[in-house]
């Protein structure tokens, strides 16, 4: 079959294109190997400075790999170029007589090739791979013939990903039409008419440790990141189902309101610095419809501009009560909580494909490394 190894530093070239063009579209990259748009504040900043990213263009940054244990690398497939901050590394593939692009990014979505960078991290006093040490890297590659057989495997699956997403985001957009059509036509009322502070604390130590939960910006639960070994979790809040939870510090969390509502049929545990509260009376308010608007960037924008404080700013539960929406009667409240309901079990789908999509890459390599 043909099978050569290369240096990575043989494949590869530096770019350092310098945005002249006035491109004001700034993104990041993050430990999933995606491009997302930055949190940063770009007010004021000389775009000029920033690095250009056009399509097959790859990014890299090195930056405390070891920690981590991933390798930020990814390649733009987008047809309009973006900017990225300086301190990423540009660079593209210069011999793609030998190497696809699309084989070559695939060669990093495993998690034996995140582990491997780690590894290549533990030299630096930062956990940082530099640049030298990655281009020093080992890769087997087959004919290109071969690595185009697998990329299209692998673009097919992405192309049926993609497809699946607009389908999601279609719902998206209708809900957010649906919610700024009632804002025009209703009048607002505050919420603490319909809410109440809800404060059940864990005394009788019924619910563990795999009860604990976190609150993060992305309006959901995830595991807690706190060292819990000989905490006492009776002081800890119970949120139950239906119940709101949120982090009333703001002050450093990219401008966005850490909040979450209990939609499974299982109790859980949060820190007791967090406020829980819920809906007074469901047949009036359901939560799922509150949820959306806290789920909206506008809510973060507001929320972030009411905090206050010296040391911290925090948005109370008194801030909260203040918050004005359209309180539609519920069967209005039903019909766009049954399409938002859709939008997020497709998303929910459109997750658990790309996490198999990167799951499959590695089997793709082996594939083509073999007779």
């Amino acid at each position: 079959m043909g099978l050569k190894k290369y240096k990575l530093g043989e494949l590869i070239e530096l770019t350092d294109e310098r945005n002249s063009y006035g491109y004001t579209n700034f993104y990041g990259l993050n430990i999933t190997k995606e491009f997302m748009p930055t949190w940063a504040d770009t007010e004021g900043l000389d775009e000029s400075k920033y690095k250009v990213v056009r399509k097959k263009r790859f990014v890299f940054s090195g930056m405390q790999t070891g920690r981590d244990k991933c390798i930020r690398i990814s390649m733009y497939d987008g047809e309009e170029p973006i900017i990225v901050s300086p301190t990423y590394t540009t660079f593209e593939i210069s011999k793609e007589n030998i190497v696809l692009p699309e084989y070559f990014f695939m060669l990093f979505l495993s998690k034996e090739k995140d582990r491997f960078g780690a590894f290549c991290s533990d030299g630096s006093i930062r956990s940082n791979l530099d640049w030298e040490r990655f281009c020093d890297i080992d890769i087997t590659l087959p004919s290109l013939s071969r690595q185009r057989k697998y990329v299209n495997v692998y673009l097919a699956l992405q192309n049926n990903l993609v497809a699946y997403q607009s389908k999601a985001d279609e719902l998206k957009l209708v809900c957010d039409g649906y919610l700024d059509k009632l804002k025009a036509e209703n009048g607002k009322r505050k919420i603490g008419e319909f809410i109440e502070q809800y404060d059940k604390r864990n005394t009788d130590n019924q619910l563990q440790l795999n009860s604990v939960k976190g609150i993060s910006t992305e309006k959901s639960f995830i595991d807690t990141k706190a060292n819990m070994n000989g905490v006492s979790l009776t002081s800890y809040k119970v949120v139950e189902t239906d119940t709101f939870v949120y982090v009333p510090d703001t002050s450093r969390r990219g401008d966005k309101m850490a909040i979450a509502l209990n939609r499974g049929e299982e109790p859980l545990l949060v820190s007791s610095i967090y406020t829980t509260f819920k809906s007074k009376d469901t047949s009036r308010l359901l939560p799922e419809y509150l949820f959306m608007f806290f789920d909206r960037p506008e809510f973060d924008r507001y929320a972030r501009f009411n905090s206050w404080g010296s040391a911290r700013e925090v948005f109370t539960m008194e801030d909260m009560n203040d918050v004005e929406i359209p309180i539609p009667d519920i069967t209005v409240q039903r019909e766009i909580v049954n399409i938002h309901k859709c939008y997020i079990e497709r998303q929910r789908i459109a997750e658990a494909l790309k996490a198999q999509l990167k799951d499959i890459c590695p089997v793709l390599i082996r594939g083509s490394l073999q007779d």
